[in-house]
């Protein structure tokens, strides 16, 4: 079935968001972030050339005209653009020219990668697959912002009605344009195919129904929290009737079904990897195809990872899924999930002896079960952390709507970078549906997000990777009344020896050089999520960047002052240092998009550049 576009060309329901024009909007939304980021990162170093002429942008404060050249001096972008703390690059997309030869040409992200990639560092084995991430990016962009995408005020409205808290919860999650802030081809998701995308794609939010799988258990593991029985927990996500019916598909193959687990699978990794790549396990008998599920489920933005749309009580389910996406192929390890439940049970018996981060109303969402298959073959033939050692593996993880109140919403925290096609803000739409002061919304979010971010830092050593797709907000009108952690077996660190831990939960136990550890505050929390939210609340007008880092440091201040038994850790680790190490994302990705770290090893492959002023610097006392 095609439809035609307005040029006349045929197009497939695959293709009809390429057009012209989405595509032209798409390109120069990249560069704006590529131009963006790589000045933040210092990896491209725009001169200065004069101040904008008058009118653009509006004759604001601050904001200056630079130019940069390409590697071989053939190609000149100029921009207008503010930089703000953080040294946080605010461009205006309309403001950026591309001239070459003397005339003014359209703006091709791929064009403007190949012509910088000597300065980005990109070398030639690497180039041609970073710019198939872009190209991925790029479409995937055009694809998000479609004329009927609903508006940040839709969606402020939408997550503060009550009428279906999961139905609004997950509109929300469908309609993110941007993906991780900081990286430029954060849309890789290199394997899929054009219906791939239409079918699995968080942004097209097509109903999935996960595959299943008979594994034999001599091959397989499965580990629940304490209490949980194997039986039990797959009634409690499928069904008695649907397990006896998988029963009864091993017992007319004559397969013993005490012999097997069952498992979930992604849909792409059973047709498009299993069948080839583990066509020996299937022919032994090893894994054996029970069919389709019955739930109908969601993917979310991490793409692996499904919520349940049939029974939302009912847990995620996380999979395994051999696609490359933003500097990793996106695996589970079986070694991995042995300890996931025993790693989440020890978490959450942390946060709810903690008196503060109960009164911040902080809870995770516990990965109650996980199964892992290991194929020998590869077992013996890859290496220890292969993509190919982590083909074959699922978790699941609790729902979070079986803990709202009454007239309480849901939202991914990433949704406070989401800005609508017209360049409103989410953020601002809650700030207005709430009837806050913007100052007093953001100072009730930090109390709900960054207390306990410091107080499990300060106190227990303990970091979480906690950017926006990893948390979920409870909304009340607007304004957030408390946080909800997710992803963390795979995501937690405990940096030193002072927290003891289970012995099943050693591997969460990393050491990281003392000066370092404050990172996971300064570049995780200040870097790479409140430079963004700081400045699209300056460039809306709804709170200027030095009333904001204000309000930080007032919460922060009160949060010290609260816990004056941890003042050797407050001295030790300095909030209001002078500056801080700049840690660079984009260059792990630039410097190998298929393995950005060596997750067991986080801290020994970061790359920096330099130093950031920090803001918080201004408020010492």
């Amino acid at each position: 079935m095609s439809t035609l576009s307005g040029t006349g060309t045929a197009r497939s329901a695959a293709t009809e968001h390429l057009t012209p024009e989405r595509w032209a909007a798409a390109n120069r939304h990249l560069i704006r972030k590529a131009l963006s980021e790589f000045s933040h990162e210092r990896i491209l170093r725009p001169e200065p050339v004069g101040t904008p002429a008058s009118g653009a942008p509006a004759g604001e404060p601050g904001f200056g005209t630079y130019r940069l050249l390409s590697d071989d001096g053939g190609a000149e972008y100029r921009f207008d653009a503010r930089i703000l703390a953080l040294d946080h690059w605010s461009i205006p997309a309309g403001s950026i020219r591309r001239v070459a030869l003397g005339r003014e040409t359209v703006l091709d992200a791929l064009v403007f990668i190949t012509e910088f990639s000597a300065t980005l560092g990109i070398n030639e084995q690497i180039l041609p697959v970073y710019l198939e991430e872009i190209s991925s990016t790029l479409a995937s962009h055009a694809f998000k912002n479609h004329p009927g995408a609903p508006s940040s005020e839709l969606l402020a409205r939408g997550v503060t009605s009550g009428v279906d808290p999961a139905a609004d919860f997950q509109t929300v999650e469908q309609s993110m344009t941007e993906g991780h802030p900081c990286f430029v081809a954060n849309n890789g998701r290199l394997g899929f195919g054009s219906d791939d995308y239409l079918s699995y794609a968080p942004e097209a939010g097509a109903p999935v129904q996960l595959e299943w799988i008979a594994v034999r258990r001599d091959r397989a593991v499965f580990t629940s929290l304490p209490g949980l029985g194997y039986r039990e927990h797959l009634t409690s996500e499928l069904g008695a009737a649907v397990v006896a019916g998988f029963d009864a598909r091993l017992a007319q193959q004559g397969a013993d079904p005490a012999a097997y687990l069952y498992m979930p699978v992604h849909p792409w990794q059973w047709a498009k990897k299993l069948t080839v790549t583990f066509a020996a396990e299937i022919a032994q008998g090893h894994l054996i195809h029970l069919g389709s599920g019955n739930d109908v489920y969601q993917a979310q933005q991490s793409i692996r990872t499904f919520f349940n749309r049939a029974n939302t009580d009912r847990c995620y389910v996380k999979t395994a899924l051999s696609v490359v996406n933003m500097g990793f192929m996106r695996g589970l390890s079986p070694e991995y999930m042995l300890a996931t439940p025993a790693i989440n049970d020890w978490l959450d018996g942390l946060i709810r002896s903690d008196a503060t981060l109960q009164a911040a109303g902080f809870g995770i969402l516990r990965e109650s079960a996980a199964i892992g298959y290991t194929n020998r073959y590869f077992e013996v033939g890859a290496p220890k952390g292969s993509p190919y050692r982590k083909m074959l593996s699922a978790l699941w993880r609790e729902s979070p709507l079986p803990r709202l109140g009454a007239d309480e919403q849901l939202a991914t925290m990433a949704s406070l970078l989401h800005t609508d096609g017209a360049g409103r803000p989410l953020v601002s739409a809650l700030v207005e549906q709430s009837g806050l002061s913007a100052s007093a919304w953001l100072e009730q979010y930090l109390r709900a997000y960054l207390v306990p971010l410091l107080h499990c830092f300060h106190a227990y050593d303990l970091a979480y990777m906690p950017h926006g797709e990893n948390l979920i907000m409870v909304l009340k009108d607007g304004a957030v009344q408390r946080m909800i952690m997710k992803d963390i077996a795979e995501e937690i660190v405990v940096m030193g020896d002072r927290v003891p831990l289970p012995e099943e939960c050693a591997r969460v136990r990393v050491q990281i050089p003392q000066d370092e550890k404050v990172l996971s505050i300064f570049t995780d929390v200040f870097d790479c999520f409140f430079r963004f939210l700081a400045a699209l609340l300056e460039e809306d007008g709804r709170l200027s960047e030095a009333d904001f880092w204000a309000t930080v440091a007032a919460v922060v201040l009160e949060y010290q002052d609260a816990h004056p038994e941890l003042a050797d850790q407050f001295a030790a680790h300095d909030l209001f240092a002078e500056d801080f190490p700049l840690s660079c994302l984009n260059r792990l990705q630039l410097r190998n998009n298929q393995q950005m770290l060596d997750l067991s090893d986080p801290s020994g492959g970061l790359q920096f550049s330099g130093r950031l002023d920090n803001p918080l610097a201004l408020f010492r006392r």
